[in-house]
């Protein structure tokens, strides 16, 4: 199975944009992406490869010059030198003997509520005031219970943290109330005196047992609290330590979405959930909003800005924000049948003269950004994708910088926690692929131009998806056609990792099999309305040896068919893989052995071929590495013999590396270069497949490489 930016390789919006051609891919949806992503730290560069490191919630310390985050796992707190935001540092971690759960700043003092509890019933903690230049722990502050949110008043006075006292899941299903009872702790800082403010009584769901998840505080030292498994939401008075407001967040019923996990993203259904609020973030001194993430019982999709004294609901994001993570292709159908793409938390700053509300999606792994300047009809920016499972936003207004940090670690699969660096209005381009009309798309497995036009290509999605969809979408970026692939009168699914679209009409498409003698390798042959006409198997001998790593690419010149299988069949050299040329007149089979590069880490394979001429052929050879760990994604071509007997090998030539284009867009570097396409404007196109979520950040990267092949 099968970014943009760099001088030598202009990216699409810009290319496009100076001859005044079709709108970029925000244009056309009325938007313009307003921050640049910078850079990726994966947490581990605080320790080493091996290390299991996280990276959850964070702060910036007040020069704007050092990220502090929590490392869950490590028991710590990590900290990045962002002085040249583009390039972040490790500068090393501070051990605060517990599990840190939040931190925040006042001044120079870093502030860490660290969670040191035995059991969920005996629940403790404290909270880890430190001096961020020396790194020295100025005092230690026992809170009596488990801190899950530390918050510091635009005053200076009061520092507010939510004690939650979380419940066991494994108890009773998770069901509350299960004591003990959490509270929201208050710190005058004139005095570091603690006063506990009581939060029990409030809510219609579990009164006895309020578990307070967030707080954020207003200009009046108000805090707002969010109550996630209560369903509820709470100010309190930092002066007086009282609740002066609290209510429902309420139950919304939404519609238009997906609510099955059935590998179709279908945005049909309706839920009617609780909002259960995780993060909170004043907008101005009246106005908050909330991340509905919901929990046992809930999660809304969306998010809310609510009125403080009155709780009524100012805006509702509704289905909006789904819909924006399906034409971004950024949407987990995975979790369609439990809270979708699981609003996360939000944070608020006013930058460039513009407030801003920064919203995370923790499973769709992107942090969306609305501008809030008339908070009844917030106006969406732009999707900016991270790394996976963004928990923590914070935004630094005096240069212009948006940190968020994700927390989900699986070194197995090539995902690390870590910390993404966004520019406001930064220079350079930053192109992404949408879709109009909400058409759902992910996991682009290949790329082929369209007979006739300038600015078409097709995609087509592969096994993640049911059934096969053949996409077309313009050279910056928008997909505005999808065609369902049908089988004896009925949608039908394929695992395709490549496509050509023929100049008479019609479609190629190559079928990665399962091998082991399960599903086969196909070449599959479809008319121009998707309906399949013929499925050709490869010859027996191949097909008997060929191992789960299949077909890939496809091409059409005259009367032949090739195709790449991705690596090395059993009986083969090592270090090889198999191009074949199917005569569509003799019905034969005839193979050539291609050269494979090697990679210090994981396997390298073939993921696309292009016909450049009759004689010559491009392919994306590329390892199966993300992130750091990345080495192989390079674009290679190689002239076939006029003829031939047995398997000959190939020469081929090196035409464009592209892993400084996938590191230049300060991600992490995707492992799937899978589309490859010379379009009819002359330039050369490549895509990445995000595997629809799947064990993967979910980021499509399309590149347009000039006049190349």
């Amino acid at each position: 199975m099968s970014i943009r930016r760099t001088t030598s390789a202009v990216a699409t919006v810009v290319a496009l944009a100076a001859v005044g051609s079709v709108p970029t891919a925000a244009a056309a949806h009325g938007y313009a992406n307003t921050f640049q992503r910078l850079s990726t730290f994966p947490a581990y560069l605080n320790s080493s490869i091996d290390d299991t490191a996280a990276a959850e919630i964070s702060t910036v310390t007040e020069d704007g010059r050092t990220v502090v985050y929590t490392d869950s796992p490590g028991k710590r707190l990590g900290f990045v030198d962002i002085s040249n935001p583009s390039r972040p540092a490790p500068a090393g971690t501070l051990a605060v003997g517990g599990e840190p759960t939040s931190v925040a700043h006042l001044g120079r003092l870093l502030l860490a509520g660290v969670n040191t509890r035995t059991s969920f019933t005996d629940p403790s903690g404290k909270l880890v005031v430190i001096d961020s230049k020396t790194r020295a722990v100025v005092r230690s502050i026992e809170l009596g219970g488990q801190p899950d949110s530390v918050a510091v008043a635009p005053s200076g006075r009061y520092i507010a943290v939510a004690i939650e006292n979380e419940r066991d899941e494994d108890v009773n299903d998770g069901a509350i109330p299960q004591a003990p009872p959490g509270w929201l702790s208050v710190i005058d800082v004139a005095t570091w005196k603690v006063t506990k403010v009581s939060l029990e009584g409030l809510s219609a769901v579990a009164p006895t047992d309020p578990e307070p998840e967030y707080v954020s505080i207003n200009s009046r030292d108000e805090a707002v609290v969010s109550l996630q498994e209560n369903n509820h939401l709470a100010v309190v008075s930092l002066r007086t330590k009282k609740v002066v407001s609290d209510f429902s967040a309420g139950t919304v019923t939404v519609s238009g979405v997906d609510t099955l996990d059935d590998d179709t993203i279908s945005l049909d259904g309706s839920i009617t959930a609780k909002r259960e609020p995780d993060g909170v973030a004043w907008i101005n001194d009246d106005l908050f909003a909330t991340a509905n993430e919901g929990d046992y019982e809930g999660g809304s999709r969306g998010w809310t800005i609510f009125n403080k004294k009155t709780g009524k609901v100012v805006w509702d994001a509704g289905n909006t924000l789904e819909h924006i993570a399906v034409e971004h292709g950024q949407y987990p159908d995975k979790r369609s049948d439990a809270k979708g793409i699981e609003v996360e938390n939000v944070a608020f700053a006013r930058m460039g003269g513009v407030p801003y509300l920064f919203v995370n999606s923790e499973r769709g792994n992107f942090t969306a950004a609305y501008d809030v300047s008339k908070p009844s009809a917030p106006k969406f920016k732009q999707l900016m994708p991270t790394t996976n499972a963004p928990e923590g936003v914070v935004a630094v207004p005096s240069r212009g910088l948006v940190v968020v940090a994700s927390e989900e670690e699986d070194p197995s699969i090539g995902i690390r926690g870590g910390i993404q660096v966004f520019k406001l209005d930064a220079p350079g381009s930053d192109t992404q692929v949408s879709s109009v009309a909400s058409i759902p798309w992910g996991a682009l497995s290949a790329l082929s131009p369209v007979p006739g036009s300038r600015d078409q290509l097709v995609s087509v999605t592969d096994s993640v998806y049911t059934p096969t969809r053949i996409l077309t979408l313009s050279t910056d970026g928008v997909i505005s056609q999808q065609l369902t692939v049908t089988k004896d009168g009925s949608p039908t699914g394929y695992d395709a990792e490549g496509i050509v679209a023929r100049k008479q009409g019609g479609y190629w498409l190559s079928v990665e099999g399962t091998g082991a003698g399960k599903a086969p390798n196909l070449l599959v042959r479809l008319n121009a309305t998707g309906v399949v006409q013929e499925e050709i198997p490869l010859s027996a001998d191949v097909a008997a040896a060929i191992t789960s790593n299949g077909l890939e690419g496809v091409a059409e010149v005259g009367k032949y068919v090739w195709v790449a299988v991705q690596r090395a069949i059993k009986g083969d050299p090592a270090n090889t893989a198999r191009i074949g040329r199917y005569d569509t007149v003799t019905k034969t089979w005839s193979w050539l052995l291609y050269p494979l590069d090697t990679a210090p880490t994981g396997w390298v394979g073939l993921s696309e071929l292009v016909a450049v001429d009759a004689e010559t052929f491009a392919v994306i050879e590329r390892d199966n590495q993300r992130g750091t760990l990345a080495a192989v994604k390079k674009i290679y071509t190689f002239d076939v013999p006029a003829t031939w007997t047995g398997t000959p090998v190939v020469t081929k030539k090196l035409r464009k590396d592209l892993l400084p284009l996938l590191q230049a867009g300060g991600g992490w570097v995707q492992d799937k270069v899978e589309g490859l396409a010379v379009a009819g404007d002359g330039r050369t196109y490549a895509v990445t497949d995000n595997d629809g979520l799947d064990d993967s950040t979910g980021e499509t990267v399309f590149l347009n490489l000039g006049r190349l092949l």
